[in-house]
């Protein structure tokens, strides 16, 4: 095997509980465990990050503190709706507080140079942006460079507010930069400029499963005991319906919803907080460990083909069956049936393989050699 010498930027990294921190975390481990030079770029907590480097044999350096701060959301009622429109204008107009991550990334990059591989992780995008700024003829910093995205930006479905068209030419900018853009998805292909479709490569969300295996798959509930795990979004991946049909079954069992959007659920009664229980987030392997619990697991759809909720490989190592809910089209006779133990609707996972942290690396070692015509 050839060693490379590879380089990872990104604006999280463990222990953040985050998809695209768990994307640059499992990527950097992986690479090293295969024997290859690995240097991350990221914020450094070194009494965290210090034994991450020696456990897993790679380099980490500090990519900065950021110092423009969210817009707290706190107050009284008017307050509050203050602040929620000025958070919403300053991310949706000028991409704020994540534009910063762009001066950020052009300073940690100023003085690398020499790698074969270069990854860079969005969402947020201003990373891309701060790679593009930085390379040129002649600092390419790295023979190769893979835009790597998670959730579409200008093309997404899932937000309630359409990206200002300005940004188009700043996503066009950067990918004519980019060696190669990634996806985890065939769907979010189309969520991207068709000029720039010939550079795009699928490569799903990986983890190495052996980590996360869990030994109690058998479970002993007394009542139908299930969970979701995740953010919602208000009539797109809303959870209205299914916890209206919820209510109206005169059956006992337990609902556990871990989420970060608490707010966007409806009322629950009094009378029905023991059997629909809100939990705030915890840390991924605690989560893993509470989902195993369950008969079966919940996920609440996006709209379209373009976004894919990365909690489902969570779902697919867990070997849990899962009910799949689409927005404003529940699937009443599905959903009675798994509250009965009948998991015959349950979601298919196709080529479960294809998430191994293994396979995903080979995808992008196969990049370095690699030309936009393959």
């Amino acid at each position: 095997m050839i060693r490379k010498k590879i380089l990872i930027v990104s604006a999280s990294f463990f222990p953040v509980n985050a998809p695209r921190s768990f994307r640059t975390t499992e990527l950097s481990k992986e690479f090293a465990r295969q024997g290859h030079a690995v240097t991350v770029i990221t914020p450094k907590n070194p009494e965290i990050h210090t034994e991450f480097e020696r456990k897993y044999n790679l380099v980490i350096k500090d990519l900065g503190k950021r110092k423009l701060k969210v817009v707290a959301i706190k107050g009284n009622s008017l307050n509050q709706l203050f602040r929620r429109f000025a958070a919403r204008i300053l991310k949706l107009f000028f991409e704020y507080p994540n534009i910063e991550l762009y001066w950020m990334v052009k300073k940690a990059l100023k003085n690398e140079s020499g790698y074969d591989l270069l990854t860079s992780i969005a969402v947020p995008y201003p990373v891309h942006w701060g790679v593009a700024a930085s390379r040129s003829k002649s600092h390419p910093i790295a023979k190769k460079w893979i835009a790597d995205c998670g959730d579409p930006y200008v093309g997404q479905e899932n937000n309630t507010f359409k990206i200002p068209f300005y940004f188009n030419f700043v996503e066009k900018w950067f990918m004519r930069r980019a060696d190669f853009i990634t996806v985890p998805t065939k769907g979010a292909i189309h969520a991207y400029f068709p000029e720039f479709h010939a550079k795009i490569r699928v490569i799903p969300q990986g983890f190495r499963f052996e980590e996360y295996t869990l030994t109690n798959k058998k479970v002993s509930n007394t009542k139908p005991t299930f969970a979701y795990a995740g953010m919602f979004i208000p009539e797109r991946r809303d959870p209205s319906e299914f916890i209206k049909f919820l209510l109206e079954q005169g059956i006992d069992y337990e609902f556990h919803l871990y989420t970060t959007t608490p707010h966007l659920l409806p009322v629950i009664p009094d009378g029905f907080k023991s059997k629909i229980i809100v939990h705030k987030p915890v840390p991924r392997e605690e989560l893993l460990k509470s989902l195993s619990r369950m008969d079966f697991l919940v996920n609440f759809e996006n709209i379209g083909s373009r976004q894919t909720p990365s909690k489902l490989i969570d779902y697919l190592i867990l070997d849990k069956p899962v009910l799949s809910v689409k927005t404003g089209n529940l699937d009443v006779i599905t959903a009675k049936e798994f509250l009965t133990g009948n998991y015959r609707g349950k979601l298919v996972f196709e080529e479960p393989e294809q998430f191994r942290i293994e396979n995903v690396v080979k995808k992008f070692l196969a990049l370095d050699h690699a030309d936009t015509k393959d």
